[in-house]
């Protein structure tokens, strides 16, 4: 069954490069979206609990965008970051797709909204 594309929109009290910084710097993304991170070139290894997910980074534009593609994924999967500035609240926007099979999907929100959760928490939002 093919998965679904669904994007998730959060508000973030910080300036858009120090949240960026959150979404692509090993050591930062160590702090809320899992529990070890570390990268070698465009490689990133993500753990959880003892087990280990690695994921390539495919796109990226600095301060504003970010996609990684796990190893293990069909092609046209990924999980993104797009960071950008509202123009009518002026609040940094911080903009999450990702993949998951319908039934999934609010199961998979939940998950994001709890690691926005550690996100704010780390930044100090």
């Amino acid at each position: 069954m093919a998965r679904k594309k669904f994007t998730l929109e959060y508000i973030i009290r910080s300036s858009p490069s120090i949240l960026f910084e959150f979404v692509t710097q090993p050591s930062n993304m160590a702090q809320w979206f899992s529990d070890y991170c570390d990268s070698q070139g465009d490689i990133y290894i993500f753990g959880w609990n003892g087990s280990y997910q690695r994921a390539r980074q495919a796109e990226w534009t600095e301060d504003e965008f970010v996609q990684y593609h796990w190893e293990d994924s069909p092609k046209d999967e990924f999980f993104s970051f797009k960071v950008y500035k509202s123009e009518i609240s002026n609040e940094t926007i911080l903009e999450v797709t990702d993949f998951a099979e319908q039934k999934e999907i609010k199961e998979q929100s939940f998950l994001w909204d709890k690691q926005v959760e550690d996100l704010k928490h780390a930044i100090g939002a």
